[in-house]
């Protein structure tokens, strides 16, 4: 039997198939493309400048944000949420599982966790020795636990979670476009030699502008393949839109997550304009560009307004210091928050979103805020 260190040697190469099959897929269509088509086929210079200079701006923001999806490390929990050394051999040594989570839970206590397991126990995750954050899971493919998890993609090799999620969807974003406009400018070209192939045989078959070379079977296919990626795309890029607005991941629209008071598929939500902010960052200029802008650190996140949980420190926010706000929008506040979730929770604190979560702007009493730390 071989070492397992070769097989998993072997394992990471062969991950590797899919990335690099991507890599000469885009490659072929950059030369069938910029060669081919608008070199060799299109006799318009016009025509030929304007296709360059767009196919190259969403060539370059494609490859761009695809490679900061492949090789931006996966987020992982910091050092506060390992087991002591003293807690850490007890809980090794302990068999019994009501035990264990006696120690977990004492551990726990002082860290930001409100979700749990099914069973209602903390979340520990054995194979990397650590108590999981919220919205925490274990990758077996990376052998790792990635904050903000939402899953492992062959297709880059990696896991998307916290630190690639905004990545990821502007590689989808950008490669929609790039399907699209290959599909919608090669078209007429895939249409005329389609038309050619066909009535080549014929005897009044009328004359073509169009080259007769190989370039006409590099066209067809490149269509093709532009539409048959284009389809596929579409459809997870919509799904992943749909959980951005959501401010859920692939796992939580699976398996809700589990608090103490029972699952809540809308655990983390905070409304649409602010679920988008979680991710894309409060600065729009960015938004476009594959650079990390996402909030929060990938260990706490803010929650709804749905439930208070008794056995972690709330953080009470009074009108009277709302109005009181300074001008960069932060809130005084009897306990610190991290400047994310600072930020999420002044901005239109007094909007629609009130209405959601059954507040009203002119009531005295309190406003009881609880902040969740990311799984």
């Amino acid at each position: 039997m071989a070492p397992s260190h070769v097989l998993r040697c072997c394992q990471r190469g062969l991950a590797w198939i899919p990335v690099i099959f991507i890599a000469l897929v885009v490659c072929w269509s950059y030369y069938a493309y910029v060669v081919e088509l608008c070199i060799i086929t299109i006799p318009n210079t016009g025509e030929k400048i304007i296709y360059l200079v767009v196919f190259h701006l969403s060539f370059i923001m494609f490859v761009w944000s695809y490679w900061k999806t492949i090789f931006t490390r996966p987020a992982n929990p910091s050092k506060e949420f390992c087991l002591p050394k003293a807690e850490k051999e007890q809980y090794e040594k302990e068999e019994r599982p009501e035990t264990q989570q006696e120690i977990l839970k004492r551990v726990a206590s002082s860290l930001p966790l409100y979700t749990r397991t099914g069973a209602g126990a903390i979340r520990y995750c054995d194979r990397c020795q650590v108590i999981k954050p919220d919205r925490c899971h274990h990758c077996s493919a990376c052998d790792m636990c990635v904050l903000k998890m939402d899953h492992h993609c062959p297709w880059v090799n990696n896991c998307v979670g916290f630190s690639n999620y905004k990545f990821f969807i502007l590689f989808l974003a950008y490669s929609l476009v790039y399907c699209l406009f290959i599909a919608a400018t090669v078209l007429q070209y895939f249409i005329k030699f389609w038309t050619l192939c066909r009535r080549k045989s014929a005897e009044n078959c009328p004359k073509s502008d169009l080259p007769d070379s190989h370039a006409k079977f590099h066209v067809l296919f490149l269509f093709f393949v532009a539409a048959m990626f284009c389809i596929s795309i579409l459809s997870l890029f919509t799904y992943h839109l749909w959980l951005v607005g959501k401010n859920r991941s692939t796992i939580e629209a699976f398996r809700a997550p589990v608090f103490r008071n029972g699952p809540d598929k809308n655990g983390f939500s905070l409304g649409f304009t602010k679920n988008i902010a979680q991710v894309f960052g409060d600065q729009q200029k960015y938004w476009l560009l594959p650079v990390f802008t996402s909030q929060g650190d990938g260990l706490t996140f803010p929650t709804r307004l749905v439930a208070i949980d008794p056995e972690q420190p709330a953080v009470v926010l009074h009108p009277d210091s709302q109005r009181k706000s300074s001008e960069d929008g932060s809130i005084q506040q009897s306990s610190p928050l991290s400047e994310s979730q600072n930020r999420l929770l002044s901005n239109h604190l007094h909007t629609n979103d009130d209405q959601e979560y059954g507040l009203k702007s002119d009531e005295s009493e309190t406003i009881t805020i609880s902040v969740e730390s990311e799984s």
